[in-house]
């Protein structure tokens, strides 16, 4: 090698080293960008999708701001966020979006989401995430990251149950509508028809010829609750068996724990209205609360008539902090005497169907149900 051609080298070497060096510090920015939460990402003008309340429902603060364009027109599932003691989760378009609760402003932290799974739940120590077809996901706190889970889950279910819904149909699959984990890890899915249960993490699957698939499930001290075609049904062993302890005829709608004990809503067929019920007693017996929110003897009267009658259904019923909090269709109604009576609030001033309602400790969240 002759002297320019060393000259050429000692010039072109640290060239390419420098540009290793650009390339590596890249791909690292790119992937820590990944991982790490974009926070406050707001977007200017989006309003109406979310509103909070800290002082009982008094007033309400839209905390929109931040969240993506496209649910301004289609609004929020109701499979499609939560909350509990952390604050509110939700998820839209390809992130996770998290609200700590208490805030003054409107502040989203955003984590991007790695599949197509749009419903999420509260795990034991996690998110669950989760498609109508079975895919899920799980991320456990403190973590970025999403792993597969219940991956062997339809496999075993259609080998137990090949009933003939539209999911099985199309796909061969057991539809997915409902997981729950309990506090000792046993795994919970409610299907078209049953639920399947795993005491294992998912290894093994049994099924439960229990519910009709659409199942809300709450658990307090050991006792699971959950909502069915026959009403509310009880289960003391983790799942493994469970009792009818209320039912007018017609579906449970919702169950949530309450200082106490649980509340539940169940719908009579009869007069066509939905009830609220309480439980202090681990949900053993029942007491009817909140007859005061119920339609009047005479619009039933005429409703059964066939003459035209309408009127507000109760769709929710939430603990927060001293209160009951009760949505119906046509607001939002608060109790400090455990259902006795019932005080209208002034609700947020947005057009809807009613609200879908969270709560995570004394601050209430409600999602306005814009319809079909």
């Amino acid at each position: 090698m002759n002297l320019n051609e060393m000259k050429k080298s000692l010039v072109f070497i640290p060239a390419i080293v420098l540009v290793l060096l650009l390339l590596n510090s890249f791909v690292v920015k790119e992937k820590e960008a990944k991982k790490k939460p974009v926070e406050n990402a707001r977007t200017a003008g989006i309003t109406n999708i979310i509103f909070q309340s800290a002082d009982g429902g008094q007033t309400w603060q839209d905390i929109s701001e931040g969240l993506p364009e496209k649910l301004q027109k289609e609004g929020i599932g109701g499979d499609g966020f939560f909350a509990n003691d952390r604050g509110l989760y939700l998820r839209a378009e390809n992130a996770v979006y998290y609200n700590e609760p208490n805030t003054k402003t409107a502040f989203w932290t955003r984590e991007m989401f790695p599949g197509k799974q749009r419903n999420i739940v509260p795990g034991r120590n996690g998110i669950l995430a989760y498609t109508i077809r079975g895919q899920f996901l799980k991320k456990i706190n403190g973590t970025g990251d999403w792993s597969p889970m219940y991956t062997n889950f339809q496999e075993q279910a259609v080998r137990l149950d090949s009933t003939n819904d539209w999911v099985y149909k199309t796909y061969k699959e057991k539809e997915v509508r409902t997981v729950f984990e309990t506090a000792r890890g046993t795994v919970l899915i409610g299907s078209s028809n049953s639920l399947f249960r795993s005491a294992n993490n998912g290894k093994t699957w049994k099924q439960l010829h229990v519910g009709n698939g659409r199942m809300r499930l709450v658990e307090s001290n050991g006792v699971l609750l959950t909502t069915s075609k026959d009403g509310i049904l009880r289960s003391t062993d983790d799942g493994q068996t469970w009792d009818r302890v209320m039912s007018e005829g017609g579906l449970g709608i919702a169950v949530e724990r309450i200082d106490g004990g649980f509340a539940a809503i169940v719908n009579n067929p009869v007069t066509q209205t939905n009830s609220i019920h309480i439980s202090l007693d681990s949900g053993k017996t029942w007491n009817v609360i909140g007859e005061d929110l119920q339609p009047s003897w005479g619009s039933l009267l005429m409703k059964k008539m066939g003459l035209p009658q309408s009127f507000p259904d109760i769709l929710s019923i939430k603990q927060m902090g001293e209160y009951l909090i009760c949505g119906r269709t046509d607001g939002i109604f608060r109790s400090s005497d455990n259902g006795k009576t019932w005080q209208q609030l002034s609700p947020p001033a947005v057009k809807n169907y009613g609200f879908n309602l969270s709560v995570s400790g004394n601050v209430v969240y409600a999602i306005p149900n814009k319809g079909c």
